[in-house]
């Protein structure tokens, strides 16, 4: 037994989200360009920019693939955000043949100093309530890099199973769901 009180965690930070606008934009392109957000976004040791370096500007405004992006923020500080589409119809069919009624999330949290402080987990819990709130989804899918462990064991933590490795144009990753039954089983 020790004589001494074990040391408090500190509670993780209270994070809102809200829709992005195009206001947004210069701070995700900044993103863009951290080496971790880099790394969620592609195996190419030699790429420079995220994602291929879209144009924020138009990606945020005309929603070219009904994308829906979601900025977390802490204490109004933007730290995050995801991408939320229905794999079923999105119009550049990125998820190909796909049964309806699912969600696809993506999500990435940019300043560095955010990772690992219980940010993303509740993006994704809210994010999560907030799919499963539409009475007709049924699954939620993700497709991590399957080199991308931490973010594998983060998902897997949330409770999303495996559905085995799929190429995505040059990305190998590895898919996964979590249903509805089994979201509500862990609430």
């Amino acid at each position: 037994m020790s004589l001494y009180a074990p040391e408090r965690q500190a509670s993780p930070p209270r994070v809102t989200l809200r829709p992005a606008t195009s206001a947004d934009a210069a701070i995700l392109a900044a993103w863009d360009l951290e080496p971790h957000v880099i790394a969620c976004s592609s195996d190419d040791p030699l790429a420079e920019v995220a994602f291929d370096g879209p144009d924020w500007v138009d990606e945020l405004s005309e929603s070219a693939y009904e994308l829906t992006y979601v900025m977390a923020e802490v204490e109004g500080q933007p730290v995050g955000v995801m991408a939320v589409c229905d794999p079923h119809t999105e119009p550049s069919h990125y998820w190909g043949e796909i049964e309806p009624n699912l969600r696809a999330i993506d999500i990435w949290i940019g300043p560095p100093e955010w990772l690992g402080r219980g940010v993303g987990t509740s993006m994704m819990t809210q994010m999560i309530d907030r799919c499963f709130a539409e009475p007709e989804v049924q699954a939620i899918v993700i497709d991590p890099l399957a080199s991308n462990t931490a973010a594998i064991r983060f998902y897997q933590r949330l409770g999303f199973v495996s559905e085995g490795r799929r190429m995505f144009d040059e990305d190998d990753c590895l898919v996964h769901r979590l249903t509805r039954a089994d979201w509500e089983a862990r609430r």
